[in-house]
């Protein structure tokens, strides 16, 4: 005589294994690995070629913030709208390289830092100046880089 789990097991539809989310992504996290060592190596290398002391205005962060987003805005337009590029390009220099490089953690630790330190203004200073240096990093450069391909694209 069958019992209620043996009823319980014939009728229930047998689950379907789901696909790994990384199958097939090896390549892409292999490069956005080793593109982000070289981008916080580059960080990391910034940092000890211009040090600021614990309750200095953290320039260093800032200047790597910016010209990261600078480099970012040519680099996605150059491939957006520029030249082909190989597909691991992206995932490599934009997600990996720059990612590694832009240190968007920092920042909000050094604005934590000078809040803490007793000194709001230049916290304060420096949150807005990251926020519309970087945003103004990636227009401006977007819209130099829009510019060059289109000048090289007229001839």
């Amino acid at each position: 005589m069958a019992t209620s789990e043996d009823t319980v097991e014939s009728t229930t539809t047998p689950v379907r294994e789901r696909p790994s989310v990384l199958r097939g992504q090896g390549p892409a996290v292999a490069v956005v690995a080793v593109g982000g060592a070289i981008g916080a190596v580059a960080r990391y290398a910034a940092g000890l070629g211009w040090e600021t002391g614990p309750s200095a205005f953290p320039w260093t962060t800032l200047l790597v913030n910016v010209v990261g987003c600078a480099v970012i805005g040519v680099f996605l337009v150059a491939i957006a709208e520029g030249r082909p590029a190989h597909p691991l390009l992206r995932p490599f220099f934009g997600t990996g390289v720059l990612g590694g490089f832009t240190t968007f953690s920092t920042y909000a630790v050094d604005v934590r830092r000078l809040l803490v330190a007793g000194r709001p203004g230049p916290g304060l200073a420096y949150l807005g100046l990251t926020l519309v240096g970087a945003l103004g990093a990636v227009w401006a450069a977007a819209a130099l880089t829009r510019r060059v391909i289109r000048r090289g694209g007229a001839r």
